[in-house]
């Protein structure tokens, strides 16, 4: 898997493709999964994958940009409103429907807290590996979308970074500050099983301290690298064969499902790109339904408003994680 995925990631590095090693490391986890290789990411990792890209949003996160949120508050709620509304009444349009069966499709197609969705599917009588399938193959979906996206968008010129990366650590001391807190963190977060905490605790805490001045966020592109690997690798082993097995007879209703609210995320996104000053791609970014740390990935290796799309994916998620269980059990038990 190792050599695939060096592989891939070279040849989609060569071709300007954003996120190139989280791409072909997921490429390649899926690949060797579905051919039968069992092989496991553990869970502490791509906890700690998920907290050095939480401070990698967070260092987008300047002190301008989180006064633009406070200023612009009713853009950041609008959107993080429109995208879930559009996820809720599409699951319960193909649950009233019966495409799938019982609530499947409300928790399938709940736009992030991937792993809340699945353990609470359980619960209410749904499919909970279609759920689990649903899930991962729409972050996934997202995530290649996004890329081949950011690949045309921007094939006249080479792709520019939103931050320009460094092979090394520029400060020893910064850098030993940033693991801190992103190991430290994510750690507590994945012991005390918080949903989200990983990525989330590290990304608040960081920007709160770069705004104060306590904090430069320091990443260089080896601790990136490696960040970005594990967590292709951890979507990409989710694909197992049994799971493909499950979900076969169901596929074309799962990718009709996934690709009408990616259709109608990408309508908010137009919608935004009309009424607030950014451009159409930074838009798409902001709007995306899930994947918030591949989504990350790719704006901090593209040129757009990496700071606006942080901010919009950030609230998204924290409006999902908030809401998204209590208005999924509600649409499953009440609404059938």
């Amino acid at each position: 898997m190792l050599l695939l995925s060096g592989l891939l990631s070279v040849f989609l590095n060569l071709g300007h493709f954003p996120a190139a090693v989280l791409l072909g490391c997921m490429f390649a986890a899926i690949l060797m999964s579905t051919r039968g290789a069992v092989l496991v990411i553990p869970k502490r990792y791509f906890a700690l994958a998920q907290g050095v890209v939480g401070c990698l949003m967070a260092r987008s996160l300047q002190p301008e940009v989180l006064n633009s949120v406070g200023h612009n508050w009713p853009i950041f709620v609008g959107v993080s409103l429109a995208v879930f509304s559009a996820s809720v009444l599409l699951g319960w349009l193909f649950m009233r429907r019966g495409i799938f069966p019982g609530s499947t499709a409300v928790w399938g197609l709940a736009p992030g807290a991937a792993a809340a969705m699945v353990v609470m599917a359980e619960s209410y009588g749904a499919d909970v590996r279609l759920v689990a399938f649903m899930q991962y193959l729409r972050v996934a979906l997202v995530t290649v979308i996004a890329a081949v996206i950011a690949h045309f968008c921007t094939s006249t010129g080479v792709l520019q970074p939103s931050v320009s990366p460094q092979w090394f650590a520029g400060s020893a001391i910064n850098l030993a500050m940033t693991m801190a807190l992103a190991i430290g963190v994510s750690t507590a977060a994945y012991r005390f099983a918080i949903p989200g905490g990983a990525m989330i605790l590290p990304l608040i805490m960081a920007a709160a301290f770069q705004y104060y001045g306590w904090l430069v966020i320091d990443l260089p592109i080896l601790l990136l690298t490696a960040a970005y690997a594990v967590i292709g690798w951890s979507i990409g082993l989710r694909f197992n064969g049994e799971i493909l097995r499950h979900a076969w007879r169901s596929l074309p209703q799962v990718l009709m499902a996934i690709g009408t609210l990616i259709i109608l995320s990408g309508l908010i996104a137009v919608g935004l790109w009309r009424l607030a000053d950014y451009d159409l791609f930074t838009a798409y970014l902001a709007s995306s339904p899930g994947g918030a740390d591949s989504v990350a990935v790719i704006a901090a290796t593209t040129t757009v408003d990496a700071g606006f799309v942080m901010s919009m994916q950030l609230s998204r998620f924290l409006f999902v994680l908030i809401f998204g269980p209590i208005v999924s059990k509600f649409v499953a038990t009440k609404m059938r």
